[in-house]
């Protein structure tokens, strides 16, 4: 239950604070029975906006302040993972691999024999913040950032895991990289990892 988490966003929306771990079923629970008027959701880390066609009301905040999340998958029927074919060669592996305690071959091994789901996007275009990593596998932030990591890098930080969809600074480990491209104004949609999407590596190269 949410309490007191939910607040009216501008005069068309409102803004629910939640745990991190409850967002998805938030989303999930509002796909499957949404309020009145709702044309869209916008899942975050540990916000969900809840857009609607007409200024929030107080059955509404009363309503997500009662809503309990549902299972993550609720609201979709099972879809295949979309495969992100990586080059393990990123120049931070071995460093990550010190990290972790493990050897390159069976940290590779642990991230591809995990399915990842996209918790939410953010960042740049087509950036999707990909959760169910090993909590073992998990690896802090660069302390310097790179001013510039290209296309396609494949990175961890904390406990995501991210695709660069365009060169920008970024401070997040880099293990790997794709080919993929992950956004594209021509395709429909744009944004191949869009949020509940669930995504497997696989090794190449």
């Amino acid at each position: 239950m949410l309490g007191e988490r939910a607040v009216p966003y501008g005069d068309r929306a409102v803004l629910v604070d939640a745990d991190p771990g409850d967002v998805a079923g938030l989303h999930a629970a509002l796909v499957v029975d949404p309020l009145p008027g709702q044309v869209d959701l916008v899942p975050a880390a540990r916000t969900l906006l809840v857009v609607l066609d007409r200024p929030p009301t107080e059955l509404d905040l009363a309503t997500l302040r009662r809503l309990r999340p549902a299972p993550a998958d609720a609201d979709r029927p099972r879809r295949d993972p979309v495969e992100v074919p990586v080059v393990f060669d990123g120049p931070d592996l071995a460093d990550v691999a010190g990290l972790t305690g493990t050897a390159v071959p069976d940290l590779v091994a642990r991230l591809t024999g995990t399915e990842l789901t996209v918790a939410f996007g953010g960042f740049a275009p087509g950036f999707g913040y990909l959760t169910g990593l090993p909590a073992e596998v998990h690896v802090p932030r660069r302390a310097t950032p790179r001013t510039r990591v290209p296309a396609g890098a494949v990175g961890l930080a904390g406990p995501y895991a991210g695709i660069y969809p365009r060169a920008s600074p970024g401070g997040w480990q880099l293990v790997g990289r794709t080919e993929l491209v992950l956004f594209d104004v021509d395709r429909d949609p744009p944004a191949l990892l869009s949020p509940g999407t669930p995504v497997r590596l696989r090794a190449v190269g």
